[in-house]
């Protein structure tokens, strides 16, 4: 069985850590793209110009191969890596975690910034609400109007998804299928008469 689900967060959420005087306030994001991730973080920086960092890392993709991790001016690996860390043992992805540091006046040196800049991430997953979503493929269906009994009934059975329809001398749907149940939907479906499958939605 290929594996068709993924761990994201629910909603925006935030947390706070404070140590020797500096303020980590965390924010949480489920996202789905890199344009959304660069509004965000434009947004952030605006909203809190006065902080000394905004520190970030977020993870793309059901297979969670696409990150990114990234320090702000502090000392190398000692913000960006354990914000992410905190991503990656709870096994998430489509995600955004910064953390913006309001500085206190006394160094905490590297072993306290990783603590810290953890400790934020940890707060703000804390108060997150972890959601399981399913990773769907699209497919576009285009029948015979007499089809359309055995095309819906198969819908209904295999638990499809249509997005979009249009019915006139032929009938035409976008649906999304649940990618464990690609190859034996797509076989379903083949033996309806005269009915046209594209995949390259």
């Amino acid at each position: 069985m290929i594996p068709d689900t993924y761990l994201t967060v629910k909603s925006f959420t935030q947390g706070l850590y404070k140590e020797k005087g500096s303020r980590f306030i965390s924010f949480v994001w489920p996202v789905s793209d890199e344009e959304e991730i660069r509004s965000i973080l434009e947004n952030t920086r605006k909203e809190h110009h006065s902080a000394r960092h905004h520190c970030y890392a977020w993870v793309l993709g059901p297979q969670r191969d696409h990150f990114r991790a990234n320090d702000d001016g502090e000392p190398s690996g000692s913000a960006g890596k354990p914000i992410l860390g905190q991503i990656n043992s709870r096994n998430l992805t489509n995600i955004l975690i910064v953390v913006v540091r309001y500085f206190g006046g006394k160094l905490l040196g590297v072993s306290g910034l990783i603590n810290a800049y953890r400790s934020a991430a940890a707060s703000a997953l804390g108060n997150a609400g972890i959601v399981e979503c399913q990773i769907r493929e699209k497919l576009g269906l285009i029948f015979p109007y007499a089809s359309l009994n055995d095309v819906m009934r198969i819908i209904k059975e295999e638990e499809i998804t249509i997005s979009e329809q249009r019915f006139e001398l032929e009938c035409s749907l976008t649906v999304s299928v649940r990618a464990s149940s690609l190859e034996h939907v797509i076989n379903q479906l083949s033996r309806i008469e005269n009915i046209i499958i594209r995949k390259d939605l």
